[in-house]
């Protein structure tokens, strides 16, 4: 997560400062709720023509290279709003004038935007052209501004900071989310945050709170002196609402993310293309095998080919015991949140053989199958790649005579997926034929030994109707498709494989993190993407301390940042010290301390991620193409996107939807709004909605 020193608002004018003095209901009501906001953008009086003008569902973006609008444009393109940016230090960009901003469609006035990002209040100059022309066009069609970052003054509604406000360092400051930002856009926060202060020496955010004047509405802030002062709020003043925020962020920090939804809501006035949630799933590799450990004195880890100075034998495997198997399943209860688990069904028929023929631990978890969700994982975790030549480090793809590269065949990559598949149905585990996580994502390319995916591997995938196959999301980011599946990128969580203690994690992580001259590998000081600890961390307390709550940052991040994409860890992380728990339990007690229950963390299966991500694609190759068409007459709202493309849409509670005959409620309730992907019903070509009224 980036963080770090955030640079003050592009303004010819300089905040006064003083010392710092302080330290930082029902669904009718959420209806009435909606009604009000719409009720808030109508046209001013002496705008409103007979005939009513057409709002396009796009955002302005002013951009003029700082990180706060840099956040919000993050926000837009991640959850789908389509937004047309201008770049302030492009001199060839457009003039914004009359002619830009807005025009006529058959006959009827049209607004191309329907909210405005500016990096602050006066963007173009106070007195520009530019400036006049774009507030006549917020006056006349009713259209919200965002300051994206600017300083306490009473041109933005605010008191100077010195007149009992604060300015300077919020690391660490809890701010308060106020009536009215619990009744408007922020609905979906449980009422507090707290501005990240990841490192001490660092000042990671900057800020302006002052004291709100007349036709200001304090949205966010903290206290000062025995009063409150505003970070967020809106200013309403000569026909146009803007709302102040006065704070440095970046996308990447916990208090813009946890803004970032109001932001678009108010910015858009609670319509807008594109949706979002919070997402968190968790992926439990190798369920049922044993996994290798790591040994501190060779830093690696015996039975790994690389493991130089091993006797070629994994020893002392780590594997989950009956109660470890017992405690999973009370957590799960205990804490609202269900783990998927992903299995071998051969491993733990071997370990059975080498067990005198019983295995508590597989009798546990089956008897426990209806607790869990379940992935294939292929039987017996094999490389099902290129065939490995393990006589050298690192290994290469075997050749033969001619020098073709030798792979695994179609035949052992199919029976793998099949006898899994059977095994878990002769257990009666309920598993999912179409998902698949293959051992080590192998079959799929492995740089730099293998770059191209094992020619077998979608034929074999469609034998046995697999359309969602796991990846790496760090090393394949994006969803592509292996013949007629495509991938689901996981996130790799932090906490290894091949430890069952806290003082083996550590143990590795200092090996891994560390330089050379502190005794670790040094691989931290030859990558260019990773940074060295600046001493190693204590095994005894490092975990807790250093590692549980950055990975915890870490998840929490991505859950934040409407991503769907799984995290996965291994059996061997719920095993002996379980280390998995305190991470997840630190997730989940932070997000729930954030949000209020109507924004539930969203737990989707693999299929699910796989069709949001494959869904997301889809849109957003319309928009860059153009062929969307959407925007709002009144209180009516008109999609247009191209065959077979499915839209996201956000609306109020009370929306409806226009079926052939008659109305239906509209998508699924979320952080206080309606949402779905949604298309035209049978013999549409739009899909039309009908937005709540006053």
């Amino acid at each position: 997560m980036e963080s770090g020193r955030i640079r003050a608002p592009r303004t010819a004018h300089r905040a006064r400062t003083a010392p710092r003095t302080g330290t930082p209901r029902g669904a009718r009501v959420a209806v009435l709720a909606a009604a009000a906001l719409l009720a808030t953008v109508v046209p001013s009086a002496q705008a409103v023509a007979a005939t009513a003008p057409r709002i396009d569902l796009t955002v302005l973006v002013v951009d003029d290279g700082g990180s706060a609008v840099e956040a919000i444009t993050a926000e837009l393109k991640g959850s789908g709003v389509p937004y047309r940016r201008i770049d302030l230090d492009d001199p060839n960009r457009p003039v914004l004038d009359a002619a830009f901003l807005s025009d006529t469609v058959d006959g009827r006035p049209r607004a191309k935007y329907q909210g405005v990002v500016l990096p602050h209040e006066s963007a173009f100059g106070p007195d520009s052209a530019e400036q006049t022309a774009l507030q006549a066009y917020e006056r006349t069609f009713g259209i919200p501004q965002v300051d994206a970052y600017t300083w306490s003054h009473p041109g933005v509604g605010l008191d100077y900071t010195d007149q009992g406000g604060y300015s300077g360092v919020l690391d660490g400051a809890t701010a308060g989310v106020t009536a009215a930002g619990k009744a408007g856009p922020f609905r979906y926060l449980a009422g507090s945050l707290t501005f990240e202060d990841n490192d001490p020496a660092i000042a990671e955010s900057y800020g302006y709170a002052g004291r709100p004047r007349a036709g200001y509405t304090s949205y966010v802030d903290i206290p000062v002196d025995g009063g409150r002062a505003s970070l967020v709020g809106e200013y309403a003043a000569d026909g146009r609402r803007e709302l102040v925020v006065t704070f440095a962020y970046n996308q990447y920090q916990r208090q813009f993310r946890s803004l970032a939804r109001g932001i678009v809501e108010w910015l858009t006035q609670g319509v807008h293309l594109g949706q979002s949630r919070n997402y968190l799933s968790v992926h439990v590799d190798d369920v049922f095998a044993p996994d290798a450990r790591w040994d501190a004195t060779l830093n690696c880890t015996p039975g790994d080919f690389d493991c130089v100075g091993d006797d070629g034998e994994g020893v002392n495997p780590i594997r989950m015991t009956v109660a470890d198997a017992q405690y999973a399943a009370a957590w799960q209860k205990a804490s609202g949140f269900t783990l998927d688990m992903v299995y071998n069904g051969g491993q733990g028929e071997q370990w059975k053989t080498e067990h005198g023929g019983t295995d508590p631990l597989t009798d546990r978890l089956v008897a426990d199958r209806a607790q869990y969700r379940w992935i294939n994982h292929t039987y017996t975790h094999p490389f099902l790649g290129c065939v490995q030549d393990n006589t050298v480090v690192p290994w290469q793809c075997a050749k033969d005579i001619a020098g073709n590269t030798l792979w695994v065949s179609r035949s052992e990559l199919s029976a793998q997926i099949r006898d899994n598949h059977n095994w878990a149905v002769g257990k009666g585990i309920s598993v999912d034929r179409g998902e698949l996580v293959t051992g080590e994502h192998s079959g799929l390319k492995t740089l730099p030994q293998q770059p191209v995916d094992n020619p077998h591997l979608a034929g074999a995938l469609a034998d046995n109707g697999v359309k969602w196959t796991a990846s790496d999301n760090s090393r394949e980011p994006q969803q592509r498709a292996v013949g007629a599946a495509k991938t689901v990128p996981r996130h790799p969580m932090n906490v290894y494989y091949n430890v069952g203690t806290a003082a083996e994690m550590t143990d590795e992580y200092n090996w891994i993190y560390t330089a050379r001259a502190d005794g670790g590998s040094g691989i931290c000081e030859s990558n260019p993407a990773s940074t060295c600890l600046p001493a190693p961390l204590d095994t005894a307390t490092g975990y807790a301390d250093r590692i549980v709550p950055q990975e915890a940052r870490t998840a929490l991040s991505h859950v934040l940042g409407n991503d769907p994409r799984p995290h996965y860890v291994h059996q061997s992380n719920l095993a002996e010290e379980r280390l998995l728990y305190p991470v997840l339990d630190r997730v989940l007690a932070d997000y729930r301390a954030l949000f209020a229950a109507n924004t539930p963390l969203v737990n989707p299966a693999q299929r699910d991620v796989g069709t949001e991500l494959n869904r997301r694609a889809a849109w957003d190759q319309a928009l860059a193409t153009g062929k969307v068409t959407a925007y709002r007459i009144g209180g009516t709202v008109t999609v247009k996107a191209p065959a077979g493309v499915t839209a996201p849409v956000t609306a109020p509670e009370g929306t409806r939807k226009r079926l052939l005959l008659g109305s239906a409620v509209f998508g699924s309730p979320y952080a206080g709004t309606r949402s779905a992907w949604t298309a035209p019903e049978l013999l549409q070509s739009t899909v039309t909605l009908t937005l709540p009224t006053a």
